[in-house]
């Protein structure tokens, strides 16, 4: 099953996976760049402190093989003097090998960049698992990185020994030399064996970085059912976003039917479409649409606006035109003012009307109502709206 997985891993890795793998400690990071600018670094360091070192062993030379009455006398002046010289030697090799850890630093830098992560650390009951750690030992990336390792040691190892056993002569004539030409010479010929390895530790580096990439890419390789799954993780399970969806919509539709009451009139079509508006000239330049709905939407909103008093117009040609035209809580076309003016003035007459108890106002007929025909989608020269009426 594991092998079917690992075939089933064609498609390259998303970046959310990749970043994933990033905060898991998963970077491509190529050891032979680290141990190339390593000893780089180290040897430049070597370089520059060469006079040190020539100065600080001919002082320890000097001083080591000094004895007088005052040593002999008091031996703790032997152990200030060992003290002082250790010091002397500590603060050498540790600048040698600041330079080399900080270039180490940056060889990780540079092949995989910056990446702080406590998870690659963190205790996991499968690294306890004997089984796992023999799975990767024995792993055909394990094996390739073993192989390479050993390639490495045994270049360095061959170019090391061919440098001694060649240059023999030249380090035995060092102790014929004084103490400084001695030193330079034998710095030279270390100098001499160090490019060779660099040379060596360059070439396998400029095979490793892009290896490392190629590796981690392969390891973070995902099936089409990841890919599928991350999908749905990310961007949301359509089952659930149907259902919000709906939710939302339904959500929405009562917000609608709850300011049908607050409405000034309903304008019906007289079953088939229903169009609230209201009107408050404080507050609105223009008339809104606070509901409007089709087929038994509009049956409801009808009722509805019955139950409390709220007047309905049938008005079908101005009912179409505000339904396929506007939308909730916007306020209507300009071009439709006239014919809601007309029916706005209707409602202020019957609300006098039933204030102080007197006969209704006659209703305006349809053919009062200009409606522009361009407006009208049921009529044949109307341009059709996206989104709106049939």
């Amino acid at each position: 099953m594991a092998d079917q997985g690992a075939q089933d891993r064609h498609l390259p890795a998303t970046e959310r996976k990749i970043e994933k793998a990033r905060e898991e400690g998963q970077v491509a990071r190529s050891r032979d760049l680290g141990h190339l600018l390593m000893m780089a670094g180290g040897g430049l360091a070597l370089l520059a402190a060469a006079p040190a070192l020539s100065d600080w062993t001919e002082r320890l030379l000097r001083v080591g093989l000094r004895f007088d009455s005052q040593s002999i006398h008091h031996p703790e002046l032997m152990v200030e003097r060992m003290a002082s010289m250790v010091m002397d030697a500590t603060w050498v090799v540790a600048m040698i090998g600041a330079v080399a850890v900080v270039l180490a630093l940056a060889g990780g830098l540079g092949s995989g960049g910056w990446n702080w992560s406590f998870k690659a650390i963190e205790p996991k009951a499968s690294k306890l698992n004997p089984l796992n750690g023999l799975g990767q030992m024995f792993s055909g990336q394990q094996l390739a990185v073993t192989g390479k390792t050993c390639l490495l040691a045994l270049v360095l190892g061959v170019i090391g020994a061919a440098v001694l056993v060649l240059r023999m002569d030249a380090f035995a004539s060092v102790l014929t030399m004084d103490l400084n030409a001695g030193f330079a010479h034998a710095l030279s010929e270390i100098t001499a064996g160090l490019g060779l390895m660099l040379l060596a530790l360059a070439a396998f580096a400029i095979v490793d970085v892009p290896l490392q990439r190629f590796l981690l890419s392969r390891r973070l390789r995902m099936s089409f059912k990841e890919v599928k799954d991350e999908n749905k993780e990310v961007e949301g399970n359509p089952e659930v976003k149907m259902q919000m969806r709906q939710r939302m919509r339904e959500m929405s539709r009562r917000r609608m039917m709850a300011a049908v009451p607050k409405a000034d009139l309903v304008v019906m079509n007289p079953t088939h479409y229903a169009v609230a508006l209201k009107y408050d000239e404080a507050s609105m330049g223009a008339p809104r649409v606070v509901a409007k709905g089709a087929d038994a939407l509009a049956l409801r909103i009808r009722d509805l606006a019955r139950e409390h008093g709220v007047p309905v117009l049938q008005a079908p040609a101005l009912a179409r035109a505000l339904y396929a035209h506007t939308e909730i809580d916007r306020e209507i076309p300009g071009r439709l003012f006239s014919a809601v003016a007309q029916v706005l003035a209707w409602v202020y007459q019957l609300r006098t009307a039933r204030q102080q108890q007197q006969p209704e106002p006659p209703a305006p007929t349809p053919d009062r109502l200009v409606v522009p025909e361009d407006l009208d989608p049921h009529h044949k020269g109307a341009v059709p709206r996206e989104g709106g009426a049939p």
